[in-house]
């Protein structure tokens, strides 16, 4: 009898962006709210209360010269080269983003060819049979590429899979808008692979999509300010406290889901990695989560952090925490052996999904 296929981590990647933004940055800043009015505080107001809310005190941007699949090739090959693996080897090759690649100044969109195959390209990897395919799905996105791709690893469809997320969002925000400030640039990569007989890998997930009342929390919208109005740019847009109300209500409830079907207790979790969105929101969540088991709020060292100086750079913040995290580049955060691990996200859509894993 033959043992059941698992698939598992071989290796991670990410690629920090070199410039850093730190908030005083926006200091002199215009922001005005959605219908063009001043804001009711002062700039100095509303970065101190930006801060205590999000958690961020710098976030990273890429060169001019780079764009989302400059960054999603070089933490590929981040994880390509620290594992050692032959890319010629990969089956699939899964791209997620949101935006494609975005010129610095440009705000113009190009997904033609797809992400994945640029990436590919640029990896020189010659096998028509590793299959690149792009995947938008908010900020979800990165975390839905591994649910497929180890879909295809139990399936015997594939033996490895490298699944990235790469974004520029610094390309596509309002500079009138003080949300402009959440967002950041970054990439992450992930090598998942078929072995048997251990006991490690992906044990359950969980997805689902909020369409019908919630699509439009987060959408392209025109600038806030007027003298904007006629231009044809269109820059993300957030409708911040639905979006909240949403995350704190359902994504417990996915992440319960998960570990019920992994018969996983949460007692047992040794790290929840969850998208680097808003600080004050992911320890909401997490608060929320322990609050469905009855159980006390746990300490600070469960769900390990980065958005202080990355920002949240969408389907990148959970593979670039994972890499950090795993490379001991986190201080007083480590992955042993036997732990178990909930992966979480939640994003534009309304897409959310969990995983748990075991080292």
């Amino acid at each position: 009898m033959s043992l059941p296929i698992q698939a598992v981590i071989s290796a991670t990647g990410c690629y920090l962006p070199s410039v850093s933004i730190r908030n005083e940055s926006f200091a002199n800043h215009h922001f005005l709210e959605r219908d063009g009015s001043p804001l009711r505080h002062n700039q100095n107001t509303v970065l101190e209360k930006f801060q205590a809310i999000s958690g961020i005190e710098e976030r990273r941007y890429a060169q001019p010269d780079q764009q989302a699949s400059d960054l999603g090739f070089l933490a590929a090959l981040n994880a390509l080269d620290s594992s050692g693996i032959d890319p010629e080897s990969l089956d699939y090759l899964i791209v997620a983003h949101n935006f494609g690649d975005v010129a610095p100044n440009s705000n113009r969109v190009t997904q033609v060819p797809s992400l994945a195959a640029r990436i590919k390209a640029r990896l020189g990897i010659s096998n028509p049979s590793c299959v690149a395919y792009d995947l938008v799905f908010g900020c979800p996105g990165w975390l839905e590429g591994v649910i497929q791709a180890q879909y295809y690893i139990r399936s015997g469809d594939a033996r490895r899979c490298l699944i990235i997320g790469c974004e520029t969002l610094s390309r596509v925000t309002d500079p009138y808008d003080r949300d402009t400030m959440l967002f950041s640039d970054g990439a992450g990569a992930l090598i998942l692979e078929a072995a048997s007989g251990g006991r490690a890998g992906v044990l359950a997930h969980c997805t689902q999509s909020h369409a019908v009342e919630h699509a439009q929390l987060l959408s392209m919208d025109r600038s806030n300010a007027p003298d904007q109005a006629g231009q044809q740019d269109l820059f993300m847009k957030m409708n911040g406290r639905k979006l909240y109300e949403l995350a704190l209500n359902q994504v417990p409830l996915v992440i319960k889901a998960a570990l019920d079907k992994a018969g996983v207790p949460l007692s047992s979790i040794s790290k929840v990695l969850i998208h680097q969105a808003n600080e004050k929101m992911d320890r909401a969540i997490l608060h929320r989560l322990f609050g469905l088991y009855g159980l006390p709020i746990p300490s600070s060292a469960l769900m390990p952090m980065t958005i202080s100086w990355l920002g949240n750079s969408s389907v990148a913040t959970i593979p670039t925490l994972l890499d950090l995290l795993l490379k001991g580049a986190l201080d007083s955060h480590q992955i042993n052996p036997g732990d178990q691990v909930v992966f979480a996200s939640v994003g534009a859509g309304m897409n959310i999904n969990a995983l748990v894993y075991r080292f």
